[in-house]
Parts: C-alpha cells; sequence; structure tokens
C-alpha cells in the first residue's frame, strides 16, 4: 500500500506530496515520513533533523532561509494546525527555473506536503491564526552557512495572498537580490 502521491511542479525535483489517510469514525491515520516511498520522489539522504513551528498570527511571513553547500538541504514541510501558503524558490545555478517560485497552500485539511530540494529557499505566510508546521531536514541547522532572501524582494515578486502584517527584523533586513547573483551550488 501506498501512503503517498507525488505530483510534480514546473520547477524540477520541487514536488506536492499528497499523503493517504485511513480513517473510520474514531479518526484517522496519516504517514508523515516513509524513507522508502521518498526516495522514490527524489530524496536520497538520512533525515537528520525535525523542527516543530508556531506561528501565532494570520498574515505573519516567515523566510526565505537556505543553506550553502556542505550543508544544503532537502526539506519535507507538513502543516499539522491551521493553513500556509508556502513557497520554494529555485536557487540553483544554471537551472532553467532559477529565480523562479512555487508555493502551495499547505493545511491540515488538506493533508499536502511539500518536498523541497536542495537549492531551494523556502518561505510561507500563515493563512490562519495558530499555524503548526512539522520540518523533516536532509542537514542538521548549520547557523554559519543558512543566508536568506527578503521575501518581500520585488525581482522575486512573490504572491503573498494577505497583507504582510508581520516579519521579523532578521529577514526583512536581508538584501534585494543583485544582478550579478548566479545562484548555488549544491
Amino acid at each position: 500500500m501506498r501512503h503517498f502521491s507525488f505530483i510534480d511542479t514546473l520547477l524540477t525535483g520541487l514536488k506536492i506530496v499528497e499523503r493517504q489517510r485511513i480513517g473510520d469514525t474514531r479518526g484517522f491515520l496519516s504517514r508523515l515520513l516513509c524513507t522508502e516511498e521518498l526516495a522514490a520522489a527524489g530524496w536520497e539522504k538520512p533525515v537528520v533533523q525535525i523542527n516543530h513551528t508556531y506561528t501565532a498570527r494570520e498574515g505573519t511571513v516567515r523566510g526565505m532561509h537556505f543553506q550553502h553547500a556542505p550543508h544544503s538541504e532537502m526539506k519535507l514541510v507538513s502543516c499539522l494546525h491551521g493553513a500556509v501558503w508556502d513557497v520554494a524558490v529555485d536557487l540553483r545555478a544554471d537551472s532553467d527555473t532559477f529565480l523562479q517560485w512555487h508555493a502551495e497552500r499547505l493545511s491540515a485539511e488538506n493533508n499536502r506536503a511539500l518536498l523541497i530540494p536542495e537549492g531551494f529557499a523556502h518561505g510561507f505566510q500563515a493563512l490562519t491564526d495558530d499555524v503548526e508546521l512539522l520540518y523533516c531536514h536532509s542537514a542538521a541547522y548549520a547557523p554559519e552557512s543558512e543566508v536568506g532572501l527578503n521575501p518581500l524582494d520585488a525581482r522575486l515578486a512573490i504572491a503573498w495572498p494577505l497583507p504582510v502584517t508581520e516579519l521579523s527584523a532578521r529577514d526583512a533586513a536581508h538584501p534585494p537580490i543583485s544582478e550579478e547573483m548566479e545562484g548555488v551550488r549544491v
């Protein structure tokens, strides 16, 4: 029995993961992680870190974060409570979709996740209050390798669905993308 189905996006390697729910009158079971099934979708490394985040207010934007090699990471992002507009930006050098983004509505109800390959920046906007996300990472957090993009950068032109009500000082301080940016190597 397969617990996941994968939907390709227009950005190579970025996939929507639909988790199957098995349920009855008592509730349901939904598998969050299966390395064998994820390997078929391109996840080839072990999960080395799992993070749980809480975002209190609708309209809050977090991101756009990524790590440089040798700490590049894949992420599997799932929403456990509430709903988010989850965004991935292709930063891979020589990619045909360099600086293009894809967004997906993830919610506790739609049981979708986003499988984000190495070389992508990631962020989200809370579409509801009290959002909880679960992240599986293929690399541990390495603060010396972490960088970010300004989520309001006009060059990215991310279409946030709600007015941005909160943004951390750190995320707002990321400079705009320069014309010289060539992308990241993974």
